[in-house]
This record gives C-alpha cells, sequence and structure tokens, in this order.
C-alpha cells in the first residue's frame, strides 16, 4: 500500500497541468503577514535583499552628494567637521556592507538555485534568517545616524582613533555591531551558494558544464568564508577593549595597533575581489549572449578566477605601506599587488576575444560590459601605480587612491551589475526595461562617473588628502572640485533615472517571454517570473549551453514527489544524482531568531551582561526552528 502510495505522489503519475497545480501548491509562499516573514522562497528571498541593497545605494549616494556639497567650494560651512566625519564614514559603511556585498550575493541567492537546475537554494531557513540579520543592522547604522550617534571613525575604524581612549560615546560600538550584522549575513549565504552548487547541481552538470555566473559565486563564496571572519575577530575585540576592558589594542598593556590593520585588511583587499568576481561572472554571461557564441577560454576563465580569489588573500599589505613595515615584506606584496593583474588581464582578453569571433548584438546590458572594459583598466592600472612603494608613500590618503578605489569598485562592480539587472530584469519580474531609456542611463552613468572620478586623481597627485571637510583658497584645489562636484550631479541623474526606468518598467514595461535575449543557460528554461517550485521537472543537462545544444529542448529527471518539497542531491564532480532530499517548509521561527539575535547584539553594545541573558530567547528561537512539526518533510 505504501509503495502505491509513493508511486501516486511521484511526478510521473500527474499530467503537465495537474502537476503544475499540485507542485504549486505544495511550494507556495501563504498570502498575508505570516506568509510575508516565513517564506523560505530563495526568490522571494532574492527580491527584498536587492530592493534593500539598491535602498542602501540610494541612501549611500544621497551622503556622497552631501560631501561634494560640503567640497565644491573652500572653505565652505555648509557641513560641520562632525557630522561630515560621521557623513563620509556611513558613505564607506553604507556602500562597502550594506550595498555591494550583499547586493552581489542577492543576486546568487536568485540566480544559481536557477541556474544549476534545483528547486530551492540549500539551507533555505537559514537564508531567510540572513535576510533579517542583514536588514536589521542596516536599520541600526542608519537609526543612529538620525539620532547624532552615526560612526564617525571612518569605515575602516582604525584604532587608537575607534578605540575607548579616543572613541568616545557609542559611535564606534555601532559600527562593530554593524560589521557583526552584516557578515553574518553574509557568511550564512556563502555556505548556502556552495551547498547549493556543489551538491544540488542538475543531473549531467559536471564541473566543466557549470555557468561562469555559478563559477564565479562559488568562487566568492568560499573568499567570504575565508575573509570575513577576520574582520569580525577584529570588531569583537575592539568592542570587548571598548566595553570589558581588554588591551588588544593598547600597546601599553601589551596589545598592538598595527594588528587591527592587519586583521581589517586581511578581509578588506579580497573583499574588493569577492565584489569584483561576481562581475566577472555576469560580465561572462552577458557576453556569451549577445555575441551569439560560446565564450572563448571556458577554462582559462575558470582558472583565473579561481587564481584571482586566491591571489586576493595575498595582497592585504599593500594598504600598510605607510605603516614602517620591513622592507622586504612589503617587496613581497608588491610582487603580489601586481601578480593578480595576470588573471585579470586573461579574463580580459578571454572577452575581446569572445566578442571579435562572435557576432554581437548591442543591447544595453552590452553598453555597460563595454563601460566596465575602459572604467576597470584605468582602475587596474592605478592600482599597479599605488602597489609601487615610492609612489603609494606618497598618494597614499590623498584623492588619487579614492579615484583608485572608485574605478575599481565602480567600474569594476556597478556597471557590471547595473548590465546584469537590464539583462535579468525580464527573468525577476516578467517584464522588460526600456531599450531606449538604458541608453541614456548607460551614457549619463559613464559619463559622469568619469568626469567625476577621473579628476580625482589630479586631485591627489596634487595634494589634497582624503577626509578633510574642508580646504583653504590659498591651495587652487576649488577649481577641480567645483568641476568634480558639478559631474556628480550627472552621475546621480543617471541613477536615479535607472530607478525610475526599474519602479515603472515592473508595472509598464514591455512582456517579456521565458528567454527574450535567446540566451543558453537554465534560468531561461523557466517562465518569466519563475513559479515558486522553479522547474516542474528538473533538467538534465548534456553541455555547457543547455538550451542552445538541444534545439529541441532540454531532457528532465522524473522521480521526485509532488505532495513534498523534495530537491535531488547529485555528486560534487559528475552531478550523478545521489539521493532525493527533503526542503523545509516555509517557517517563522528565522524571523523570531534574527530579531533574538539583534535584540542581543544591540543591547549588548550597551552592556556585555546582554550576552548571557540573551542567549535565552536565541536558544527557545532556535528550538522552535528545529523541533519537528510533522510535516511531509519531517517525516521523509
Amino acid at each position: 500500500m505504501s509503495g502505491a502510495l509513493e508511486q501516486d505522489t511521484r511526478d510521473t503519475a500527474l499530467p503537465p497541468e495537474r502537476l503544475a497545480c499540485e507542485l504549486a501548491r505544495v511550494w507556495r509562499t501563504p498570502p498575508g503577514l505570516l506568509g510575508f516573514i516565513g517564506t523560505v522562497d530563495h526568490k522571494r528571498i532574492a527580491h527584498r535583499y536587492i530592493a534593500t541593497a539598491f535602498v542602501f545605494l540610494a541612501l549611500g549616494g544621497v551622503l556622497a552628494l552631501a560631501m561634494r556639497l560640503q567640497l565644491a567650494r573652500p572653505e565652505a560651512r555648509l557641513i560641520g567637521p562632525d557630522r561630515y566625519n560621521q557623513i563620509f564614514t556611513m558613505h564607506g559603511a553604507t556602500m562597502m556592507f550594506l550595498f555591494a556585498v550583499p547586493v552581489m550575493e542577492a543576486m546568487a541567492v536568485y540566480l544559481v538555485p536557477l541556474m544549476v537546475g534545483t528547486r530551492n537554494i540549500a539551507f533555505p531557513r537559514l537564508n531567510a534568517f540572513s535576510y533579517w540579520i542583514y536588514l536589521a543592522g542596516g536599520i541600526l547604522l542608519w537609526a543612529a545616524f538620525a539620532i547624532d550617534m552615526g560612526p564617525d571613525v571612518g569605515w575602516f575604524a582604525y584604532v587608537p582613533l575607534s578605540g575607548p581612549n579616543y572613541g568616545s560615546g557609542k559611535r564606534a560600538d555601532i559600527w562593530a555591531q554593524m560589521i557583526t550584522f552584516t557578515e553574518l549575513a553574509a557568511l550564512a549565504v556563502a555556505v548556502e551558494i556552495v551547498v547549493t552548487v556543489l551538491k544540488q547541481r542538475a543531473p549531467g552538470m559536471s564541473l566543466d558544464r557549470i555557468p561562469l555566473f555559478v563559477w564565479s559565486m562559488l568562487v566568492t563564496a568560499f573568499a567570504v568564508i575565508g575573509a570575513l571572519p577576520a574582520i569580525m575577530v577584529a570588531s569583537t575585540s575592539l568592542i570587548l577593549d571598548r566595553l570589558v576592558g581588554t588591551h588588544f589594542y593598547n600597546p601599553s598593556e601589551g596589545g598592538d595597533v598595527l594588528l587591527w590593520q592587519h586583521l581589517f585588511w586581511f578581509f578588506g583587499h579580497p573583499e574588493v575581489y569577492i565584489i569584483f568576481l561576481p562581475a566577472v561572472g555576469m560580465v561572462s554571461t552577458i557576453i556569451t549572449t549577445f555575441a551569439r557564441r560560446p565564450v572563448f577560454g571556458y577554462l582559462a576563465l575558470v582558472l583565473s578566477a579561481i587564481s584571482t580569489g586566491v591571489l586576493a588573500f595575498g595582497l592585504w599589505v599593500h594598504h600598510m605601506f605607510a605603516t614602517g613595515l620591513p622592507r622586504l615584506g612589503e617587496s613581497f606584496f608588491t610582487a603580489s599587488s601586481m601578480a593578480i593583474a595576470i588573471p585579470n588581464g586573461v579574463q580580459i582578453f578571454c572577452w575581446l576575444a569572445t566578442l571579435a569571433l562572435g557576432r554581437p548584438v548591442l543591447r544595453v546590458p552590452m553598453l555597460f560590459v563595454l563601460a566596465f572594459f575602459f572604467t576597470f583598466i584605468i582602475g587596474g592600472m592605478t592600482g599597479v601605480m599605488v602597489a609601487s612603494v615610492p609612489l603609494d608613500t606618497q598618494v597614499h590618503d590623498t584623492y588619487f587612491v579614492v579615484a583608485h578605489f572608485h574605478y575599481v569598485l565602480i567600474g569594476g562592480s556597478v556597471f557590471p551589475l547595473i548590465g546584469a539587472v537590464y539583462y535579468w530584469f525580464p527573468k525577476i519580474t516578467g517584464r522588460m526595461m526600456s531599450e531606449y531609456v538604458g541608453r541614456w542611463v548607460a551614457g549619463l552613468l559613464f559619463a559622469g562617473f568619469n568626469l567625476t572620478f577621473f579628476p580625482m586623481h589630479i586631485l591627489g597627485l596634487i595634494g589634497m588628502p582624503r577626509r578633510v571637510y574642508t580646504y583653504p583658497a590659498s591651495l587652487s584645489w576649488g577649481g577641480l572640485n567645483l568641476f568634480v562636484s558639478m559631474s556628480a550631479v550627472v552621475l546621480a541623474l543617471g541613477f536615479l533615472l535607472f530607478f525610475v526606468d526599474a519602479l515603472r518598467s515592473m508595472r509598464g514595461g514591455a512582456v517579456a517571454g521565458s528567454d527574450p535575449w535567446g540566451a543558453p543557460t537554465l534560468e531561461w528554461a523557466t517562465p518569466s517570473p519563475p513559479p515558486s517550485y522553479n522547474f516542474a521537472y528538473i533538467p538534465v543537462v548534456n553541455g555547457l549551453y543547455p538550451l542552445w545544444d538541444d534545439a529541441t529542448g532540454v531532457n528532465v529527471a522524473t522521480g521526485l514527489r509532488v505532495d513534498r518539497r523534495e530537491l535531488i542531491v547529485s555528486s560534487v564532480t559528475e552531478a550523478r544524482p545521489e539521493a532525493r532530499e527533503s526542503s523545509p517548509r516555509n517557517s517563522v521561527w528565522p524571523f523570531w531568531t534574527a530579531i533574538a539575535t539583534s535584540v542581543v547584539l544591540i543591547w549588548s553594545i550597551f552592556s556585555p551582561w546582554a550576552v548571557v541573558w540573551g542567549s535565552v530567547p536565541i536558544g527557545i528561537a532556535l528550538i522552535g526552528w528545529f523541533w519537528p512539526k510533522a510535516t511531509p518533510e519531517d517525516l521523509a
């Protein structure tokens, strides 16, 4: 009898129409508040991540405009020094911790399960928890800023400035706990991505058939797991120095202020590549689709991404050349800083070869790829320049460095990201963004960015330091600063037009089919937007480009049950099916666990006893999270 029941509840026992209805029922998110806070659908959570990250981008951009308004003229008094310190700290912390890393991981949360042919991300409740923790960290930071408690120690929070002797009040503590929130969320997502890619790929998707975007996110996830514990250790040690009286960074008691810089930049430089590597996958995907041919040098691109991820951990000291470290050690880091240009150069030439050998179609996503080529190459060249100790000691802490890292981060990551939004927007929303408006967005962003940041190289070379809220007129920096500030308005208009186009297109854009670009990867085999269960039948992959390899359609695997949430677990290398695994249902307990954790982390800013007493509600929430509910998934 049980065998007959199991047979009747498999996908082969139902006609396609009934199968879709049954899967929709099992995988659906209930309406209402409980459904909103309890969903574990990776697509819904990714929607929230992406939307929240872009809100933080807008907020960080407003702060950038405020700084440019203050610096447009010498001896301006629009913003006082204390508030300016908060503003530039908030701008950096928002862009690095609340936008850049989260938005890249959010794109992966949405796309990776679709691209590898599975129905949900691994550990979906952990995924839900990660979003609520990330949101709480962002709210903490911006609520503190609103009540004049915003961090004022820079996004890097160097000690002793942020330590107990100089960082008065709770501003530095707010920064340190924001780090705990955001890095906890990022680590959770990284673990999910690693397990999803290695163990939930569609049958036949061997390692040499994994899409390049998925490869880039896998390398990124391992980099997150390797780098982020360093900053969590650093920020926790800072809080202990400030609240408990330890002396990790106090030289008079055996501590070391340079320990902070080593821990911070051991995380900080890999973070640049944690932001950049997803962009590598985005660019590879967009170029393949619009060049109308397989990417040139697939293996070289995979190995270069892995090489970049590994070499990124050997560069951190080039941020510390002005600290008086041994010259031999500095030479090693100069060499490694230049060596990382090799895999980046391989990537550039593979992309150019793909375009040269293909039949490129110049749509909006491709315009952002071309903008990426120009700006990232400039950022890479200035990166090689500051890797030289003699030059770096001259331009360290000047606007030359500001220009360099914005060319790397905006040119190397934000331009590909905006192109990826235009590319995957039809899949996510079922609507097309405007081609006409998109060309204006690309033009405004490209012109505004270069007119804003290229002159900063000159400002740095003529001596303008970073992190100053004003400057005397006698130094002749006013003309260039006024030009930069006016150009920043052009850049802001480009972003404003992008946001308007995205919001308008969600409801009024042209209806997109399942594959409006003629793309080759599995996410385009689903309807736009995809259903809650992603795939009615799990696809079987026979090549690197499933939708191009077989014009008659993708083969499918059968045998999964439809009365419970079930996935295929596959082998790591060859993606051979090994087991059928249950996927957790919706639950509100990740939300309550995030609330309990947030209360403890915020409470601990004011009392170390929060860690003791706060463990009780966290424990209760975790018991509710993991307690068996007698659902079909629990009984599997």
